[in-house]
């Protein structure tokens, strides 16, 4: 006579095999296990005792101005995005020009906020706006401008001495560990004359933490480019030096100022519509703009280089003036 079993019995049975089931689903191309989808690998971030700049994919120049606190450039696509979060990012302030794009940092819950500065330094107000974003929002945090050598570096020093976390001679070692450039002395200048600040001066700076700070249009931008180029003049008059009559005026910031002028334009609504080769012409002009700057950044300028570079800027303007403007 066959043996009946209790229901409980046939309960745990019939539990067990559900389970094996399940698992022999998951196994086999049904519903993927956890193992089958690890969570991303954490990035080491850089350390205040590093000595030069870290390497990452998709964003480079990497330095720490304090635990959590980082600069670095702008980062790139996916990989940049990516890095970011692995590196536990939970804000990103851009003091570059060009839009953030938001929506990549979004997804990655990522906050974005974007505070321009310019390579002659910034003043008073937009420091304060820095330094609480960087006091109020969620660490760690990542400042960036373009290639991160310069403009970033300088915003997180001045940030740093203003929070109490550097003194103004350790911030000025952390920025040349960036690769700040000696001739960006107004980048400098706002390191050196910060000091730390109490929670009450802090709390004067608004506190809206803007994502997207609206770029200049095509006329305004076409003015400023007039400006710089007028003032490169002066100084490749005064022998690739400060012109006398123009005392405020500091030639890598000129040469900086026009070739973030040239590439952010490229970005225009109005640029784009316009015929391709006028978008190419944009193009050649920023890059000698940009070789500009990078020669008179180093160590010993050539007269003869700057002015080789700063023609193919003019005469580029020139060429593209005549036939899509005058």
């Amino acid at each position: 006579m066959p043996r009946i079993l209790p229901a409980i019995a046939v309960t745990s049975l019939l539990a067990a095999g559900a389970a094996g089931l399940l698992q022999s689903c998951a196994s086999s191309g049904g519903e993927p296990s956890a193992a089958a989808h690890p969570a991303p690998a954490k990035v080491d971030p850089p350390t205040l005792t590093d000595e030069k700049p870290r390497d990452y994919p998709g964003v480079h120049n990497v330095v720490a101005y304090h635990d959590g606190f980082y600069s670095g450039s702008v980062p790139e696509g996916d990989a940049g995005f990516d890095t970011l979060e692995r590196m536990g990012i939970k804000t990103i302030i851009s003091v570059d020009g060009a839009v953030p794009e938001v929506e990549e940092a979004r997804a990655r819950g990522i906050r974005y906020v974007h505070l321009p500065i310019g390579y002659n330094g910034f003043d008073e107000e937009r420091k304060l706006e820095l330094v609480r974003a960087v006091h109020d929002l969620p660490g760690p945090v990542y400042i960036h401008c373009h290639h991160g050598k310069h403009r970033s570096a300088g915003a997180a020093g001045a940030i740093a001495v203003s929070l109490g976390w550097l003194t103004p001679e350790a911030a000025v070692g952390r920025m040349k560990v960036s690769g700040t450039a000696p001739n960006y002395k107004g980048l400098y200048r706002c390191a050196e004359e910060s000091i730390s600040l109490t929670v009450v001066e802090i709390d004067a700076a608004p506190a809206d933490f803007p994502e997207v700070a609206p770029p200049a249009g095509l006329v305004k931008s076409m003015v400023a480019i007039d400006e710089a180029t007028e003032h490169l003049k002066a100084i490749e008059k005064a022998g690739w030096t400060v012109p006398k009559e123009h005392p405020d005026l500091v030639p890598v910031a000129e040469a900086a100022r026009l070739a973030d002028l040239l590439r952010l334009l490229q970005d225009n609504a109005r640029v784009k519509a316009k015929p391709a080769e006028f978008g190419q012409m944009l193009t050649e002009s920023a890059a000698a703009a940009q070789s500009l700057e990078d020669a008179l950044a180093s160590a010993a300028p050539d007269p003869a280089t700057l002015s080789a570079a700063f023609k193919v800027v003019t005469k580029s303007c020139t060429d593209c003036h005549a036939k899509y403007r005058d």
